[in-house]
């Protein structure tokens, strides 16, 4: 009779009462992360089932344009700070200090202090969205675009936009905090040698890294912004002031695009050979890339600004740049491919997620290199081109590896396995969805249909009813994937040691031993 893994054990155990909130277990800290990503995440979705109606048809059959921007400022400042971030913590913590032989963290109470920074931030975030559902008088959810470029959100009277921007500091503070904590624990806890850290690992250290810088300019950013709209002050208003804010908050947002892609790479780099009967091809080169990726990632944030006048010198700059961070993440892809090639394959359910999730990263990093050159950026930059590539980037493959990983690590987590029907299903619900609705807005974007409208031609109505079909598949997967989770909890088929049968591989984990 199989005895019941050391996950589930540890699961049971730090089972308690008021006081289990402040204890310090990792893998208790990382599914608590991963419980209010999956919260903020269906709300976060849910703002874009809305958007995807209210463009059924061309006209404001189904909502006002304010609340079309508000739909789309919530969701991506709830997807992106809300619901990526804590879902890569939640991982990381979850993982790492197994992986590299850490009985805990550097800093567990400050990994738990952070952690409940979330709250407070999610209620800032968001206060405009409750205010209204609450029917507070003068409060309503912010419109400004998740970029919040001014002057509009300076002169903004909705007091929702400051909660926005206070929850953005306190996002910042509780990420850096966290940032700190796995960088140390990387760095001083491990009890291997850095030649045998696992590339998962590598990701997360330089994500953290990069956290640790490019957030406190955010604080800053954000700050100043305040101060704008609290004091009266002019340091985001006129005399260039709008183009300061660009430059500040693509300096710190397009590395958080890496931040939030590196650690689903490293999910990837880590479930694709456990499953593929080999060790990862090219290992060094995935964690090279990894570190090249994590210091280029901060030279290219203008070319986000290449329809604002820039000089041809400077966009050239910035183009060569913005193309060079293309060739690591190419070796990235190199080293997936390499290690499928001849693989002994199981396509179980992380399997699928994962080799999905490397087509999609083909598709949006292809369509990412195309904004890189100058004369094309400029023609397409505020068109649904962006929507399209920037969606099936962070939706196709991100989210597919998060899915990889939530499948991979639910017996590390909670010593249950999902059942591989339903774990199948919401993964090919996901896929085809994610397929449709951005593939139709791929098209549209081609067409150069302005974004951030609520409104268009009746000419492109069947792809916009496409894409709305797609991500109405979507949540009918993510719907699944609850059903799965729930049924996993509450039911009796309990994880073995060695879950996914990988003790007598090449690629055995260090998390299963």
């Amino acid at each position: 009779m199989s005895r019941r893994s050391t996950p589930r054990r540890a699961f049971e155990a730090t089972n308690g009462t008021l006081a289990g909130l402040w204890q310090v277990d990792h893998r208790r800290l990382g599914r608590w992360y991963l419980g209010f990503a999956l919260a903020m995440g269906s709300w976060g979705g849910l703002d874009a089932l809305l958007l995807r109606t209210a463009l059924v048809t061309p006209g404001l059959d189904r909502f006002p344009a304010e609340t079309y921007n508000a739909f789309f400022t919530t969701h991506g400042l709830t997807m992106l700070f809300l619901f990526a971030l804590p879902a890569i913590w939640g991982f990381a913590y979850a993982a790492v200090p197994p992986l590299i032989g850490a009985d805990r963290t550097a800093f567990p109470r400050l990994g738990i202090w952070a952690f409940w920074l979330q709250v407070p931030a999610a209620l800032s975030l968001r206060a405009g969205t409750i205010g209204g559902i609450l029917g507070v008088a003068g409060l309503e959810p912010v419109a400004s675009g998740w970029t919040l470029y001014p002057p509009l959100s300076i002169l903004s009277p909705n007091p929702a936009v400051d909660a926005v921007l206070v929850g953005l500091l306190l996002v910042s503070v509780g990420t850096a905090a966290t940032a700190v904590n796995l960088v140390v624990t990387i760095r001083c806890r491990r009890s291997i040698r850095w030649l045998d850290v696992d590339t998962f690992t590598w990701t997360v250290l330089t994500s953290a890294a990069m956290s640790v810088v490019a957030f406190p300019v955010l604080a800053m950013t954000v700050a100043l912004l305040l101060t704008d709209r609290t004091f009266g002050t002019a340091f985001l208003l006129g005399n260039g002031g709008p183009l300061i804010w660009q430059h500040l908050f693509w300096f710190f947002a397009h590395p958080l695009v890496y931040v939030l892609v590196l650690p689903p790479m490293g999910i990837v780099g880590h479930v694709l050979p456990r499953f593929a009967g080999r060790r990862l091809a090219g290992r060094r080169s995935s964690v090279y890339s990894t570190l090249a990726i994590g210091v280029v990632s901060f030279t290219v944030w203008a070319h986000h600004m290449f329809a604002t006048g820039m000089g041809p010198s400077v966009r050239t700059v910035f183009m060569g740049t913005t193309l060079a961070v293309a060739l690591p993440s190419s070796a990235k892809l190199y080293t997936w491919l390499a290690t499928l090639w001849g693989g002994a394959i199981r396509y179980t359910a992380p399997m699928l997620a994962a080799v999905a999730a490397v087509g999609f990263f083909v598709v949006g990093g292809v369509t990412g290199v195309f904004l890189a050159v100058v004369p094309i950026n400029v023609r397409y930059t505020g068109t649904y081109y962006v929507v399209a590539h920037f969606h099936l980037l962070l939706a196709g493959f991100v989210g597919l590896a998060l899915v990889a990983g939530a499948y991979y690590w639910c017996p590390l987590l909670t010593g249950r396995r999902l059942e591989p029907g339903l774990a199948r299903l919401h993964g090919w619900l996901t896929i085809v969805g994610v397929a449709v609705a951005f593939g139709a807005l791929l098209v549209v974007g081609l067409a150069e249909l302005p974004r951030r409208v609520a409104t268009y031609p009746a000419t492109y109505a069947p792809l916009h009813q496409l894409a709305t079909v797609g991500a109405y598949v979507i949540a009918a997967g993510q719907l699944v994937f609850l059903a799965a989770l729930a049924r996993a909890l509450v039911g009796e088929n309990c994880a073995l040691d060695d879950p996914w049968s990988l003790a007598d591989g090449p690629s055995h984990a260090r998390e299963w031993r």
